[in-house]
């Protein structure tokens, strides 16, 4: 998914004291008329959890009688997207090559390495959209790797009044084969009313719980839909409650301190101004960094890269 804002602002990731409740700003996807997307991370308060970087949610959103998700062919360096839906369908075109099919339950990992564009449009049979795009740094060491995809189908595993689906990592005896750059912790949980869910988990990680539906605490702290639960490293448990009448369902994301400066700007990670510059100049001139999405039949046939602001982009570590 593209970071469509038209003046993104800078975003220096790194180190932070923050420990507590994150919460979304809107931010439309796609123009004035597109569906509005919540999004938790990154925030000045908190860009990383883990390798995590970036965090959208979306829906649930009716597309039957208005404008679904349509993203023009758009860059990425330095990172890995991982889309995940709820309800929907997202057809992911890529300059890899890759046609794909983005279905609730079903994970899509796209590697943008050195450079890849990609185009997503909800299909016609889409009649509520609602689901989560995430975006994953590349450490310094891979950064510069080859495009790549993959997909996976969890099998969901019951635990109490909770169902999992581990898509990234190992959790709870469910383990995944996607590969990533860093160790990392991706799943949905499904919470019955009324139901307590104990978790062990890496005392090496951070976590983060980002709630869709329903009323839970995390940790004894009560959060609401769209806001996103931070524990920090050294704990070996994550106590979830679900304090509400009905189900609840939520998005856990985990991983070791990321330990490295990166500059974020619209949708490049870089490690410099300097990085950033060149990425945004390449893809105004077309360069073969990025190739080219086939079969994309919007109305414009690549998204511009907007105006670098006026200052210097800062890392910060």
């Amino acid at each position: 998914m593209s970071n469509t804002d038209t003046a993104p602002a800078e975003v220096t990731c790194g180190a932070s004291t923050f420990s507590g409740v994150l919460h979304a700003r809107e931010v439309p996807l796609g123009g004035p008329r597109a569906i509005l997307v919540r999004r938790t991370l990154p925030q000045r308060e908190r860009s990383l959890i883990g390798a995590w970087c970036f965090a959208d949610h979306y829906g649930p959103q009716d597309v039957r009688s208005g404008v679904g998700m349509d993203v023009p062919p758009h860059p990425h360096t330095g990172l890995q997207t991982v889309s995940w839906l709820f309800s929907g369908e997202v057809e992911h075109r890529d300059s890899a090559g890759v046609h794909a099919m983005v279905r609730p339950g079903e994970l899509n990992l796209m590697t943008a390495g050195a450079g890849i564009c990609h185009s997503e449009v909800s299909t016609p049979a889409t009649s509520i959209l609602h689901g989560v795009q995430l975006w994953v740094a590349l450490p310094d060491a891979a950064r510069d790797t080859g495009r790549d995809f993959a997909h996976f189908v969890p099998t969901p595993r019951t635990i109490g009044g909770a169902t999992l689906r581990v898509f990234l990592g190992d959790l709870a005896d469910c383990r995944s084969p996607v590969h990533t750059f860093t160790p990392l912790l991706g799943a949905q949980l499904d919470l019955d009313p009324g139901s307590a869910l104990t978790l062990d988990v890496d005392p090496a990680f951070e976590h983060g719980v980002l709630l869709d539906q329903g009323a839970i605490e995390v940790g004894g702290t009560a959060i609401d839909i769209a806001d996103l639960a931070y524990q920090g490293p050294g704990r070996s448990e994550l106590n979830i409650v679900n304090r509400g009448d009905g189900p609840a369902r939520a998005i856990l994301l985990g991983g070791p301190p990321f330990g490295e400066q990166l500059v974020m700007w619209w949708n490049f990670v870089g490690r410099s101004h300097e990085d950033i510059v060149a990425y945004r100049k390449l893809w105004q001139a077309n360069d073969a960094r990025f190739g080219d999405v086939k079969g994309y039949q919007g109305k414009i046939a690549r998204l511009p890269a907007p105006p670098l602001p006026n200052g210097r982009l800062q890392p910060r570590g």
